[in-house]
Order: structure tokens, then sequence, then C-alpha cells
């Protein structure tokens, strides 16, 4: 039954096993085949670097202890890439010891079993870090197809991941910083650390942010994953802009607020995002801006306001 269910699927998921024991390696070899996965194999770590480079697999078993470079070393490396930041690691060894697996997990391992192997509990692991990591990567393509700004750091405030529209707004404001290797600076990873350690959760938490003459708000959203939290980012307008409208056309400070963004394209409920307001409200407050203008639609009202700008 097994051989059948594996020769009817459509796509065989692709493990990579690091061992440089060849018992272990022949034994995850035909065990893994006949559970209907596809296995490459390396001996140490070089060779499991160069091979990730040239195949991606959809799931590691990397023996924790091995000559040269240690398996805890070359998750390290094969994680510095970004698009090998999702890519699930799974340590094999005989230590046990909570160092051991702190190690694991800090080197970027997503769990940790121990020798001699216990293949039905192996194999339910690797099933659900797949299913795991299949979850995590469809969540992000809708993300990034949402046109959404959101990253996501790890524990340390380091970014992991980055919509299209977040990574070319991180490139603006930290200039210098390349599509394939934005970082954030670490002061500001260091506040993200320490908001992700005094938020409760439900917190709200928000950090401002001035770069390049423009203001930026990191909000803290949620956890999704261990070690995996989501920041969204909202450029604010800065405040020289939304004085100038106030004085210029006699608005108290949140109906400029929010022209100075209907100016700018846009939309109620991402006024009401940006304010922390209810689209409602803003149109309230949008009604009020109608009155004082003297103008009877949105696109007046943003003509009004380039205007007074523009002086």
């Amino acid at each position: 039954m097994a051989d059948s269910d594996r020769t009817g699927d459509l796509r065989r998921d692709t493990v990579l096993v690091v061992d440089d024991t060849p018992e272990t390696l022949g034994f995850l070899t035909d065990t893994l085949d006949h559970a209907g996965f596809t296995v490459l194999i390396a001996t140490d770590g070089e060779s499991a670097l160069r091979l990730v480079e040239q195949i991606t697999p959809d799931l590691v078993l990397m023996d924790a202890v091995m000559p040269g470079i240690d398996g805890f070393e070359t998750c390290r490396r094969i994680k510095r890439d970004r698009q090998f930041s999702g890519l699930p690691v799974i340590f094999m060894t005989g230590l046990s010891d909570t160092e051991n697996v702190l190690a694991g997990l800090a080197a970027g391992g997503v769990d940790y079993v121990t020798k001699p192997l216990v293949v039905d509990e192996l194999l339910a692991r690797i099933r659900v870090h797949l299913a795991n990591a299949r979850v995590a990567a469809g969540t992000r393509a809708a993300l990034d197809a949402a046109g959404k700004f959101l990253l996501a750091t790890d524990a340390l405030g380091r970014l992991l991941w980055c919509t299209p529209k977040a990574r070319q707004l991180l490139s603006e404001l930290f200039a210098g910083s390349g599509d394939s290797g934005i970082n954030l600076p670490p002061a500001i990873a260091a506040q993200l650390m320490q908001m992700r350690s005094d938020a409760g959760p439900a917190s709200q938490a928000r950090l401002m942010v001035d770069a390049g003459g423009r203001r930026i708000e990191i909000s803290m959203m949620s956890p999704i994953g261990p070690d995996e939290l989501l920041f969204r980012l909202t450029e604010l307008g800065t405040t020289a802009d939304e004085q100038q409208l106030q004085h210029t056309l006699s608005l108290t400070s949140r109906e400029s607020e929010v022209l100075l963004w209907i100016s700018r394209g846009k939309a109620n409920r991402e006024i009401g995002e940006i304010l922390a307001i209810s689209p409602r409200t803003v149109n309230k407050h949008l009604e009020q801006i109608y009155v004082k203008l003297g103008v009877e639609n949105r696109a007046s009202a943003a003509a009004r306001a380039i205007r007074a700008l523009a002086r």
C-alpha cells in the first residue's frame, strides 16, 4: 500500500541527509525512500553547502557532530542566505543534554532527534515540519500578493524575510543595502528585540523610526512561529507637511493628517490603519474637511492639499 501511494504522488518531497557515518546514511536513505521521499546525501558540512546551492531540498536532516564544519555551523551558513530562511533543519545526534538542544535551535534548527533514531517518530516529525513549512510559504506568498508592508524577525531582531513592498521601503530608507542582503540597522534590531521582550500577548507595541527624512512606524503584530515575529511598516506623514496643511487651510491636527493621506492616494481603510482610527471616523473627518475647504469630493480636497504643500 505504501509503495502504491508513493507512486501516485505528483511530487516527492526532497530530504537532504547530512551525516559522516555510512551506516546512518544507508539506513536513512532506505527508510526515507520507502516512505516516499527523494533523498540527497552529503557526508560533511562543505558538501551540504555546495549541494544546497545547486538543489534546494524541502527539509534537511543534519548530524550535529561531524569532522570539519559541524552541523550547527553548517546550519548557520545555510540560514545566512535569505532564500533558505524557511528551510526546516532537524538535527540528529547522540547528545541530548539541554545545552546541545539549545545550540541546535539557536543555529536555526526546527527540531532535534537523538540517536538511535526511532523511525516512526522521525517520519512523523519530518511530515509535521514539511507541512508547517508549506503553510509558512503559502502565507508569505499571500502577503506578497496582497502588497503588504510586512517583515518578520527572529528572537534577536534579525530580519528573516519581508514582503516586496517592505523590501523596497527598507532599501530606500537604509541606503546601501541591496535587495539580496537587506539587514535592519543594529540599533533598530535591538529595539525590536526589546519590544518583543517587553510585550504581553495582547500588546500593540510600536516603534517610531526617522530615516532619510521619512518617519516610519513599526508595529508588532503576532508570533507566526516559535522564533518568528511579524511586524508591519507604516510610513507616516511628516510633521512639517501636517502643520503646513493645518495652518494654511485652517484645519485641526487630525484633519490635516487625514487630508495629507488623502493627497497621497490612500483609501479610508488605509488611513484608519495608519492613524489607528476606524474608517468611519476617517469619513467623519473628511466630511468636515469638505466643509472647511468648500469642496465636494476627495479628488478636489487632494488637489487643494497638493497646492497648499507646494507653497
